[in-house]
């Protein structure tokens, strides 16, 4: 703990002697918060350790900064998080802490909202924040969901959905409709995220992915094309593809298979 008392004393005398941080409120800095999280995501991404124990150090600082910010608020304090979620994974984790017995993971989700909800939330659903990106948002709300028995029996089911709101999306493209165009392209990827639950993909994690992918295989165009002294605005899009082909076949012979 001497490390960890030491570094919540360097944050709080950065609150008194930094003009920067002595200026930070909880909104000033709630945007960073969001960046260091996604930052220390990529570095999962990338399998890259190092990175990881950095960024999780940034994220630490937030959160030590946010709980400073309000002790001088008078509002809570370091400790008093701490112990807030010392206590909550405890009372959430009877099959741990108490008698209770569970024989599958599924048990436990399936036990974890039944607390939450009889610790006052109204809602199975409550709790998703309005600012999370939708795809990761639509699998939460599925997850939570499916824990109380809405769901779909079989991926076959699920799937035979994906198929039914791919054609009323076709039919409504065809209609020239674009409000009810844009409904159910909603309808077809929220369809897709629930599948996806069933194959054990995680869409967030997939769609990142494939960005990842596109990104590269197209600066890989972009790279060519600069060593024969031109750009992607002079070039053909069949001298593209031709390049993206190329360089599909590179990962696959260097073993990316991506």
């Amino acid at each position: 703990m001497d490390s960890f008392d030491k570094f919540v004393e360097v944050v709080r005398r950065l609150r008194k002697e930094c003009p920067w941080d002595r200026e930070q409120t909880h909104e000033s800095i709630k945007h960073l918060l969001i960046e260091e999280a996604y930052e220390a995501v990529e570095s999962v991404d990338r399998h890259d350790l190092p990175e990881l124990k950095k960024e999780l150090g940034d994220l630490l600082l937030h959160i030590a900064m946010h709980s400073v910010i309000a002790e001088e608020e008078r509002a809570f304090s370091l400790d008093d998080v701490i112990t807030g979620i010392t206590e909550k994974l405890i009372h959430r984790h009877p099959h741990v802490f108490g008698d209770v017995r569970v024989s599958s993971d599924t048990e436990v989700e399936q036990n974890w909202e039944r607390l939450k909800k009889a610790e006052g939330r109204e809602s199975v659903i409550e709790g998703i924040p309005k600012s999370m990106p939708a795809l990761l948002k639509a699998q939460r709300l599925q997850e939570k969901v499916s824990n109380v028995g809405f769901d779909w029996g079989r991926a076959e089911d699920a799937w035979k959905k994906v198929e039914e709101e791919l054609r009323e999306m076709q039919e409504s493209a065809s209609e020239g409709n674009a409000e009810r165009l844009q409904e159910e392209y909603g309808d077809l990827l929220f369809a897709l995220v629930n599948y996806a639950r069933f194959v054990n993909v995680t869409p967030e994690n997939a769609l990142r992915s494939t960005i990842d992918k596109f990104s590269r295989r197209f600066r890989y165009i972009e790279g060519k094309l600069a060593e024969r002294g031109t750009t992607v605005h002079d070039s053909t899009l069949e001298e593209m593809e031709a390049l993206w082909e190329e360089a599909k076949k590179m990962e696959w012979r260097d073993g990316a298979h991506l």
